[in-house]
């Protein structure tokens, strides 16, 4: 069974449809019916031919339909052919769609929207509004060029938001004429002096509101012409945010008004001071890590260089002599002791097997063998101590200093910093340094032993 609507329902969900597929549209016709009533709103039917609308025109939105400086919403009468921008609307109590006027221009207005579409649609072949031509704009700027008209509102209104946005920029502006038939000419002239002065790093084209007929020099092909070919990345901020030009759709980026671009080009200064707090902090603890790093490496070599000194090798050699010292002495002390058991065991053996003769003849056997064992030992000892000797020979041989106590000297190249072995390796002028056991002295080669100088 299908759904069945209250009316509610049904005006709510064509009122939907209807807002969702026509959120802005661009109407013709005539004006009739017109109504004014205290509130200030107006009330009128635009129709042709062959069909009409009901139009609203809030009081609010009329501010901006003007034409120099007097609002059309004043002179507005039946009969009157119009241009109507809006969205289309539902009004529930009346089940009725009717169109909601954000901006009204006179007919002669709507002859321009139609050169606006055709210029737009030509453009758009010509691949002026492609994504892939748009510049980036730089971030924060220290450098920016303005075209505009120099005494308007909108230099005014731009410079205001620039003080209080970044950190300070030198801004240099291209006055020109931004309406008129003459501002399409000064417009391109300036976008080119801009782009000879190679100067700037982001270029910004602004003007404060208007009707459509005041904005149309931005709407000139001349102008898009100029903007898309600047090697200098363009902002543009144009009339209102309702406004939307062809200088606009060229531009690298738009702004929605003229202090919307200033907004655009520089953040907020409590914003930066934000960031670079943050660096400083990021700044501090990379510093302490980089140090820490730093710090453990030095220790590794430091204990690495110190287990590889001259030094610390003799006091390791030192340690393991006195460590083999303890266990020779503790092997003949047990080999000692070892002995001494066995000979008290045969002792008692024989005092308690044999009688006196018996001991008598075995006490010159036992001599002898006591006289053996001492020889033995102390040949064991003569040994044991002519290695203990060798030993300590050699470990005094690793002295690097004992051959300087003998007399002799160590002689070092002071240009190459190698000992001094052979006489090739020196020659007359070269400056030698000499370390004796208790100082060093320095000298030089005057000459080398068995030349001719000697000889003679």
């Amino acid at each position: 069974m299908s759904h069945i609507f209250s009316v509610s329902e049904l005006t709510s969900a064509i009122k939907e449809v209807l807002e969702i597929q026509f959120p802005f549209v661009w109407v013709r016709g005539q004006v009739s019916n017109m109504a004014r009533p205290g509130s200030g709103h107006i009330y009128f039917t635009l129709k042709d031919e062959q069909a009409s609308i009901q139009v609203v025109w809030f009081k609010g939105s009329q501010g901006f339909s003007q034409k120099d400086g007097v609002s059309l919403a004043e002179n507005l009468q039946d009969g009157q052919e119009v241009l109507c921008a809006g969205r289309i609307g539902v009004y529930p109590p009346r089940g009725t769609y009717q169109l909601i006027a954000e901006l009204v221009q006179e007919k002669g207005l709507g002859d321009l929207f139609l050169a606006f579409e055709a210029l737009k649609k030509k453009l758009a072949g010509l691949g002026y509004f492609d994504p892939e031509h748009k510049k980036n704009i730089p971030y924060h700027p220290e450098k920016i060029a303005v075209i505009t008209a120099p005494h308007g509102a909108a230099i005014q209104d731009f410079l205001r938001i620039a003080r209080d946005l970044g950190l300070g920029s030198e801004i240099r502006i291209y006055p020109s004429l931004v309406q008129g038939d003459q501002a399409p000419e000064e417009i391109v002239r300036a976008i080119n002096l801009v782009n000879a002065h190679n100067w700037a790093e982001v270029l910004v084209l602004i003007r404060g509101g208007g009707s459509l007929e005041d904005l149309w020099a931005f709407n000139t092909e001349e102008v898009a012409r100029a903007v898309f070919e600047s090697n200098i990345p363009i902002l543009t901020g144009i009339g209102h945010e309702i406004d939307t030009t062809i200088a606009d759709l060229v531009a690298d980026k738009r702004g929605a008004t003229p202090s919307h671009t200033a907004q655009l080009l520089w953040p907020e200064r409590k914003v930066l001071l934000q960031d670079l707090d943050e660096q400083e902090i990021r700044l501090h603890g990379g510093l302490k890590k980089f140090f820490a790093h730093k710090e453990t490496i030095l220790q590794q070599m430091h204990k690495a260089l110190t287990w590889l000194s001259p030094e610390k090798q003799v006091q390791r050699i030192e340690e393991r002599f006195e460590h083999m010292r303890e266990m020779l002495e503790q092997a003949w002390e047990g080999f000692v002791r070892r002995q001494e058991d066995k000979l008290n065991l045969l002792e008692k053996g024989l005092k308690a097997g044999f009688g006196p003769d018996y001991w008598q003849i075995r006490f010159q056997v036992v001599s002898t063998y006591e006289m053996h064992l001492k020889t033995n030992i102390q040949k064991l000892l003569s040994v044991n101590e002519a290695k203990l000797d060798l030993t300590e020979e050699r470990l005094s041989g690793l002295d690097p200093l004992k051959p300087l106590a003998r007399g002799y000297s160590l002689v070092k190249i002071e240009k190459t910093g190698k000992i001094l072995r052979h006489k090739e390796e020196v020659e007359p002028g070269d400056k030698l340094g000499i370390r004796l056991l208790e100082g060093s002295i320095r000298a030089e080669v005057l000459y080398e032993v068995g030349s001719r100088k000697d000889e003679g």
